[in-house]
């Protein structure tokens, strides 16, 4: 019996391009963002189909798997609702329009029936009401279900990120597989090392995601007495912001850092080619990251195109 996947929130393909390398066959994606459907598409060779997940039912789904097909759906709803940084005002305030976008997984889960499940999030996702009504679907459902938060680098992602990762299946038992990295092995420099040097606001001819933002003169100064791991602490005092004297920002010492080559990086967000939002400063060019840089710490392959040449 063969299994196929289709993934919902696919967004430029980064999961289904993981199932791909492990040796899935993944036949279709979903997602609402027409801006991705190139990214997904050029490099993955699977159709992208453009439609609200509210929108979709399980007939829509059921009609892509052949009549055989070991069904496998896999959804990573959107996780800007669980942040961190939101759940701050308390998870009534959290709430926008993307909340309730698990719930609209589940119900998928429950028109297709699919023998095996997966989601993942930001760690902060298992507190909410919303995710226990999703695991009561499953279990309602039949599912045997497993699952916890991972430390990236425990896998091979040179992040400091956790994430929160379930699993689900009808056919018996399922786990989430044990770490297949030693953590203390996974650098930076294995992942960025190699790639061609490049100036600030300077693009590889080569390749053109291989591109860092340009900086002002003043933050040109304080990336070159940055240190690899070091803080703006390093700094002359002339350099150091306002709001970093006022005791207020005394803890926010990893903005304008660098990275190390020998340790793990930062997570990556979506500001990471900023050098002043976090340590994404460059362990030795005087520039933030790259963006191909921000796309390998991320594990996508070299040379995953996420330019539409048109």
């Amino acid at each position: 019996m063969p299994a196929q996947i289709i993934d919902l929130f696919c967004g430029i393909g980064g999961l289904t391009r993981g199932l791909i390398n492990a040796g899935f066959n993944v036949i279709a994606g979903f997602d609402i963002d027409p801006t991705c459907q190139y990214s997904y598409e050029h490099n993955n060779d699977v159709d992208y189909n453009i439609k609200n997940v509210r929108n979709l039912t399980g007939a829509d789904i059921n009609e892509l798997y052949d009549d055989n097909a070991l069904k496998i759906l896999v959804g990573c709803a959107p996780c800007q609702p669980f942040s961190q940084m939101r759940f701050k005002l308390g998870e009534e305030n959290a709430k926008d329009e993307k909340y309730n976008l698990l719930l609209e997984y589940g119900r998928l889960i429950q028109e297709v029936h699919p023998a095996i499940v997966s989601m993942e999030n930001v760690p902060q996702i298992q507190e909410t009401n919303i995710f226990i009504e999703f695991l009561n679907i499953l279990q309602e459902n039949g599912y045997e279900v497993d699952y916890r938060i991972i430390y990236c680098p425990d896998y091979g992602i040179p992040q400091t990120r956790r994430r929160f990762v379930l699993v689900g299946s009808t056919l018996g038992p399922i786990n989430i597989i044990e770490p297949t990295h030693n953590r203390n092995d996974i650098h930076v420099g294995d992942f960025i090392r190699d790639l061609p040097r490049i100036d600030a606001g300077e693009v590889d001819p080569n390749d053109a995601l291989h591109r860092s933002a340009a900086l002002s003169t003043r933050n040109l100064e304080r990336i070159r007495h940055s240190v690899p791991g070091g803080t703006w602490r390093d700094w002359p005092e002339e350099l150091i912001c306002e709001c970093h004297k006022r005791p207020s920002g005394q803890t926010y010492s990893s903005v304008y850092g660098r990275m190390t080559w020998e340790q793990i990086g930062p997570t990556i967000t979506t500001q990471f080619y900023n050098y002043g939002t976090g340590r994404y400063g460059h362990p030795e060019q005087d520039r933030a990251l790259s963006l191909r840089e921000g796309a390998l710490l991320q594990t996508f392959p070299n040379g995953y195109d996420f330019i539409d040449p048109i």
